[in-house]
């Protein structure tokens, strides 16, 4: 178990490659406050510095994994101006909290359960992978306080939901179950406990080649916005600098014979 920081209000570990974080705010149903916001962001951009991160399970404690806002201790913080300030590279602080995990060079992969309502469904938006229980309750909630989605949702949304639905759900504000989230492209996977599907996943993904995993997310990240023959260039820049490296051939040799990679962190 590597040593972590303390953040009051998000619970964050490290052991075998593998990193879990937990919103920790319980008796709000984790409930998004300046404190959280603050805690979310440091828990990703800690792990964005850590060579042995090779996977990252996000959940949520007690409950929900996150009912949204919490409109009580935001409280000035709703104000809109300064809203346009960059903090965080392209987000401002609200966005970084799912936009964070999008960036992180490793896969994410959220476990919702409970509520996702939301800013929460947008944090959960910006994981690789989300795994939810059928009976999950998601919203784009926002515009039941007379807002928009503004914390990366329109980003983290595009090419996953299709675009007329994502309309309907964002000018009503109507509750889905994670089974309908799972049709919609909200969800990707369904687990009756998404907490030990995705430890699971993030176990799995550990026993790859790391630098190729990492390689894998930053093309999933550019492929959208490039042309075909730009993909297929990144394509083949990439693989040239994976094969015949150290960890290729580990890939490689602990395949052929059946046993447990012993892969190097990338520096």
């Amino acid at each position: 178990m590597e040593d972590c920081p303390a953040l009051g209000t998000v619970a964050l570990t490290l052991a075998d490659g593998v990193a879990e974080v937990k919103l920790n705010r319980p008796d709000k149903m984790n409930a998004l406050s300046p404190a959280l916001f603050a805690d979310i962001a440091a828990a990703g951009e800690w792990l964005a510095a850590q060579k042995a991160v090779r996977a990252v399970v996000l959940a949520g404690e007690g409950r929900a994994f996150c009912a949204g806002l919490d409109l009580a201790s935001m409280g000035a913080g709703l104000a809109g101006g300064g809203l346009a300030a960059r903090t965080h590279g392209t987000s401002n602080l609200f966005q970084q909290v799912a936009m964070v995990w999008r960036h992180l060079r490793v896969p994410v992969i959220a476990a919702v359960h409970g509520v996702c309502f939301g800013g929460g469904l947008q944090v959960a938006s910006g994981a690789d992978i989300r795994v939810a229980t059928p009976d999950a309750r998601l919203s784009v909630m926002e515009m039941k306080w007379g807002i928009i989605p503004d914390m990366g949702g329109y980003a983290l949304w595009r090419g996953t939901v299709r675009d007329d639905v994502l309309r309907e759900l964002t000018y009503t504000n109507r509750e889905f179950s994670g089974e309908e989230a799972l049709r919609l492209g909200f969800v990707t996977l369904l687990d009756a406990d998404p907490l030990a599907r995705a430890r699971a996943l993030a176990a799995e993904i550990a026993l790859r080649n790391p630098e190729a995993v990492r390689a894998a997310k930053h093309l999933f990240n550019r492929h959208r916005e490039m042309d075909e023959a730009a993909v297929l260039l990144a394509e083949s820049e990439v693989q040239a600098t994976l094969i015949g490296r150290p960890n290729q051939h580990e890939a490689v040799a602990s395949q052929l014979q059946r046993r447990r990679p012993n892969f190097t962190d990338p520096q």
